[in-house]
This record gives C-alpha cells, structure tokens and sequence, in this order.
C-alpha cells in the first residue's frame, strides 16, 4: 500500500508540507518582523533542506524556479539548484525494502553490485549505481514511498492556491492548467510508462549524434522501479563558463533535443530544467528523465509553425486561425493583439538569419519584462483560459531559452528552426508520430 493513493497518506502529507514549510517561512518572517538582517544563505538552505526532506511535487516548483535566471536571490538560486541533482536522499535501508518489494527477497543476486549510497536523488525518487551480471552499468530509479498520495494531495494544495490567487488576478484562468499538471504529475508516478517514453526519445533521435539517452532494461523494471543504462556526464552548469564555441554547441545539440521530437514527431519533454541531462566530455547531451513527456496533436504542430508564419507575414487571419488550433475559443481581436506581444518575443530569436544571442536584452530575466506586461494587459481585458496543450509547450519554450540564455550560447536560431520546419506537412507528421508511437506501445493524442 506504500506507492497507494490512500485517504492516510494524504493526511500525512498535508500534517508534513505544513510543518515543514510553514516552519521555515515562520522563522524567516520573524527575522524581518524583529528587525534582523536576513542570511539569505542560511534561510535558502534552510529552504532547500525542507523541500527536499518532503519530495514530492513541491520540489518541482523549486526546480522550475531555480532555472530561470534573477528570478529569486542568487543565494536561493545557489541552494534550490542542489535540489536538481543532489536531493536529500532516503537511506539504505528505505532501498533495501524497496528493491525487495519491487524485485523479491532476492533481489541483490540478480546484480553483479548495487551500490548503497544514491547517486543522484530528485524530486520523485532517486537513483542508485549498479552492474548488472553481464557487467552492464546501471542506473536504478527508485520511487519514494507514498508518492501517489503526495501528489494528490499536493494538487489539492495547488488547486486552493489557485483559488485563491483568482479572487483577486483573474488574468489567466488556471483550471485548465491545473488539469495539465495534474495529468502529467500522475504519469510520473508510471515508471513503465516511463520505458516507454525513454524508448521513444532513443527512436526519434536515432540519428543525432549528440544526444544520447538509456535503454531501459525492463527485466529489472516494475512500476515504480525502472532500470536503465548508465549514462556518464558532469553537470551542464559547469559549461556556463567554457569557451563560447564549446557553449554553442551544447546549445545546438540542446535544440535538436527539444525540437526535433516535438516538429517531426508532435513530443515534446516538458521539464527541462538543468537536472535532467548531463554533459558529456565531447559535449554531447545524455537525457535521463522521461517522465513529464506531452503528446500533441499534429493540428497543433501546425498551428505553431502557422503563428510564427502569421507574425512574418504580419496575417491576422491566420494567427487567428493558429491560435484557435491550438484551441483557444472565439478570440477577441483584442485578446489577439495582447496574446501577440508574448508570440513574438518567443518568435523573435526565429525571425532574423543571423548569428545571435536567444534575448537582445541585456537583462538576466528571461522574458519577465515582456511577460509583466502581458499579464497586465490581460487582466485589463477581462483574462484568458489558455488551452491544455498549451502550457507545457510555453513552459518548455521559456524553460529553454532559460538555459540558452544562462549558456550564452549565440547560434542562428532562424536556421536551426527552419532546418526543422521547411518541409512541415501535417498527414507526413501525423503518419511518421502513429508509426512511432505504435512501435513503443503509447497511444496517440486524442
């Protein structure tokens, strides 16, 4: 009943999200209410000890935040990125329960080793080193206890959150959003259906030769435990200071990551914060989360491509046409224009045929400026309900430039993205992602 969903774990679950977080804000309040100094530093690892003590759901929020540049205190920043690859780990003797549960009592015989200590522990479970018989080395993803419960409860959390938040910012309506995360959150919890997804990815990137993701080893595999190969590579922070040729092709080979599933086959990752991939010593990519993975339609595809073509060409009609593809329901010309804003600054790095930085702007923010005005645009006129598909695409998109941005990187981007779109055609997309689906037992979009 452990990984369950049960009315008692949930329980648990609020008692420890309260205590632990409500502790840690109750204690940096008192500093500011008696007039001490904050230590940033001290409160940020406090911060980051309590969201990696509870797991769960709530240390995605940290992860997604830590990745965008400026957007909390550098000393917050330095903590909450610990949380991508060095999480509190759960002890050995959490494992050995585990695997024993997962695999049988006699697990320990069916590797050659498996080490104690985690090697790398995140937000869902952690993984540990080992061999397998024939000398393979292996990753062992291990899921913490009671993560059904932690994530149901925790989207109850988030649900009054948003409640709250829309008595007074009604600008985005958020029940749709809710929906796609709560979706996606389940999902994670499906370790086989992660398989499926890791096989997916090595299909369609078959013939990049700087992304590299595992095989799954599904012998060794159950719903909550999932065994892969073992990837070698530092961390990508680390390039941050490298020689600019050495930051863009990572860069590039980052791009091919994320968009070549997504325009040739309507997949695309939709976490990509800097713990889920490594860097190799030639600079290629090992990605090595496949969790959070969103299926689209092909129409949305296209409606993508459309709207970058709209903002070219300056064609109302067809941005029209791309936005409610991607179903947005009877927009306003008004909505259009503000919705618009935000299109071309995603657009704008695609725009021009020149070698170039992802943001001109010399801010570290990505986005925040364009965004702030959007939001008080939106609220202006009465708010939106973006579409389902629509949110982790735009998380994506912004969590990437995120990245680009921190690398510095300076690429054609108009090349990079029409290397990938110049021959779009909807029934070819449609045909090729079936087929692809297909092979690795998933179903295509609804």
């Amino acid at each position: 009943m452990a990984t369950e969903n049960t009315l008692g774990g949930r329980l648990r679950r609020y008692a420890r999200v309260s205590t632990t977080v409500g502790g840690v804000a109750a204690r940096m309040a008192g500093g500011r209410l008696f007039g001490m100094a904050p230590d940033q530093d001290r409160q940020a690892a406090e911060l980051r000890a309590a969201l990696g003590g509870i797991k769960g759901p709530l240390m995605k929020v940290a992860q997604m935040l830590s990745t965008i540049p400026d957007a909390l205190p550098e000393a917050y920043v330095r903590e909450l990125q610990q949380l991508q690859a060095h999480a509190p780990a759960m002890g050995w003797p959490f494992v050995r329960r585990r695997m024993a549960s997962e695999l049988g009592e006699g697990w320990r015989s069916r590797f050659a080793e498996f080490e104690r200590e985690a090697a790398r522990a995140a937000s869902l479970g952690q993984v540990h080193r080992a061999t397998a018989l024939d000398g393979t080395r292996l990753a062992c993803k291990l899921q913490y206890p009671d993560m059904g419960s932690a994530v149901e409860a925790d989207l109850r959390q988030l649900r009054l959150a948003f409640a709250i938040y829309q008595r007074y910012d009604r600008s985005v309506g958020l029940d749709q959003i809710h929906a796609e995360i709560a979706d996606r959150l389940r999902e994670e919890l499906d370790y086989r259906r992660e398989a499926r997804h890791m096989a997916l990815y090595a299909r369609m990137l078959e013939g990049e030769a700087g992304v590299h993701v595992p095989r799954a080893w599904t012998e060794l595999s159950t719903d909550r435990l999932l065994t892969m190969t073992w990837l070698e590579g530092g961390p990508l922070a680390a390039a941050e200071t490298a020689p600019v040729e050495r930051r863009n092709r990572i860069a590039r080979n980052l791009f091919q990551a994320w968009y070549i599933p997504f325009y040739r086959y309507g997949v695309i990752h939709g976490d990509p914060h800097l713990g889920n991939y490594t860097l190799r010593d030639d600079d290629g990519l090992n990605l090595l989360d496949f969790g959070c993975v969103r299926i689209f339609r092909p129409s949305f595809v296209e409606g993508v491509i459309d709207l970058y073509r709209a903002l070219r060409d300056e064609d109302e009609a067809l941005a029209v046409h791309a936005y409610e593809t991607w179903g947005f329901v009877n927009p306003s010309r008004e909505l259009i224009q503000v919705m618009n804003r935000w299109a071309r600054f995603v657009y704008a790095p695609l725009m021009a045929d020149r070698t170039g930085p992802i943001q001109e702007a010399k801010s570290g923010l990505y986005g925040a400026e364009v965004a702030a005005g959007v939001h008080k645009e939106l609220r202006r006129i009465g708010g939106v309900t973006p579409p389902r598909e629509f949110v982790l695409m735009d998380r994506s998109a912004i969590g990437l430039g995120s990245v680009f941005l921190r690398l510095g990187a300076e690429l054609n981007w108009h090349r990079l993205f029409h290397g990938l779109v110049d021959d779009f055609d909807r029934a070819t997309l449609e045909t090729r992602q079936r087929a692809a689906l297909a092979a690795e037992g998933l179903e295509p979009p609804a």
